[in-house]
């Protein structure tokens, strides 16, 4: 009678089955610029990594022959940082390209579980006012709580009849909306927008949006660029200026929005698979939103333990959409008049 075998795992038929984790790969063994060069990240940050996802990891594997959470974390971070999965890799840590796809599985998700503690605006009052100094000291405008726009992200097609995920330049992507401080550091990440949608459209749409506009009392404003709308709490150029004031703010403002810009450049030049020089993301569109919202934890949790959010910045601009008004939108006269008292007291 013949037996028939799957063969599930090439890992399984090496080392078995079993609920022992598998140690393939010692991270004592190696150098600081070995871990800094092939997985994007020194030793003590990969430490802390593990430590923050190990329980998470260890429930996700512990029906089979686990992977450690270390092995795991290096195989995403390879992942993430080369943006392509090659057998170099693999073998650098002792597994095949089959596993470190269910690692960068893993790893996403439990980072994405994780989004909700490290991106947020939930920040004591001491932060909020360093933040708004910080902003202050780039070109002299009080208040600035963050700073806005949305970033383009090539994914592979869906399928032939979405066309949704088309941009105005051609290529299918994820369009993301990004808040951040002076730092760097993110306040919101929204990973989930098609392509097609404009920035201003996905603006009105979006959480930060909806959490702003019911707020009755605001501690200052956020910025986005000419694209956006308006309001008491969004602060825009000024799209036809006529004094000296007027053009000294314009000046300013786009000095201060270029730091959401400068973090993009950082996410994309640190985590590889994101800056389309290895292809666009080979993965549905939820699958990417996720891998793309796992890289905004990893740039948070690097911020929080220290690391520079422009170590790793590019020098060019990201080839990003011409974007066109969604809708004409009636302009808001109390807003109007909230950016005229800025721009009188700072810069005329």
């Amino acid at each position: 009678m013949a037996i028939q075998i799957a063969i599930l795992d090439c890992d399984l038929l090496l080392h078995g089955r079993g609920h022992k984790t598998l140690d393939r790969f010692d991270i004592e063994t190696v150098s600081d610029e070995f871990l800094l060069t092939t997985f994007g990240f020194p030793r003590d940050f990969i430490y802390y990594l593990v430590e923050l996802l190990r329980d998470t990891l260890s429930r996700r594997t512990q029906r089979s022959r686990a992977i450690s959470p270390e092995v795991q974390i290096l195989a995403a971070l390879g992942f993430y940082t080369s943006g392509s999965f090659q057998t170099r890799m693999g073998d650098a840590i002792g597994i095949s390209q089959a596993s470190m796809s269910r690692c960068v599985t893993n790893v996403t998700k439990a980072l994405v579980e994780k989004a909700p503690e490290c991106i947020g605006f939930m920040r004591d009052e001491a932060t909020k006012q360093q933040s708004k100094e910080e902003f202050f000291r780039v070109a002299g405008i009080p208040n600035v709580m963050g700073v806005v726009d949305c970033a383009h992200i090539a994914i592979k097609a869906p399928n032939a009849e979405d066309s949704s995920y088309v941009n105005k330049k051609g290529f299918h992507s994820i369009n993301c909306q990004l808040v951040c401080d002076a730092r760097g550091l993110l306040l919101s990440a929204e990973t989930n927008w098609p392509g097609s949608l404009q920035d201003n459209c996905i603006f009105k749409q979006s959480s930060v949006y909806k959490e702003l506009e019911e707020q009755e009392n605001h501690e200052g404003w956020f910025l986005g660029d000419c694209r956006y709308p308006l309001k008491k709490w969004l602060m825009t150029p000024v799209q036809y200026p006529e004094t000296s004031a007027d053009f000294r703010y314009n000046l300013a403002h786009t000095a201060t929005h270029e730091i959401v810009d400068r973090t993009f450049r950082a996410i994309q030049t640190r985590f590889r698979c994101l800056d389309g020089s290895k292809g666009y993301l080979q993965y549905s569109p939820e699958k990417c939103s996720h891998i793309i919202l796992a890289c905004c934890v990893l740039h948070n949790v690097s911020l929080q333990s220290g690391l520079d959010a422009w170590t790793f910045e590019r020098t060019d601009i990201p080839d990003q959409s011409e974007e066109g008004s969604c809708k004409p939108e009636a302009v808001d006269s109390e807003a109007v008049r909230i950016r005229q008292e800025l721009i009188l007291s700072h810069f005329s």
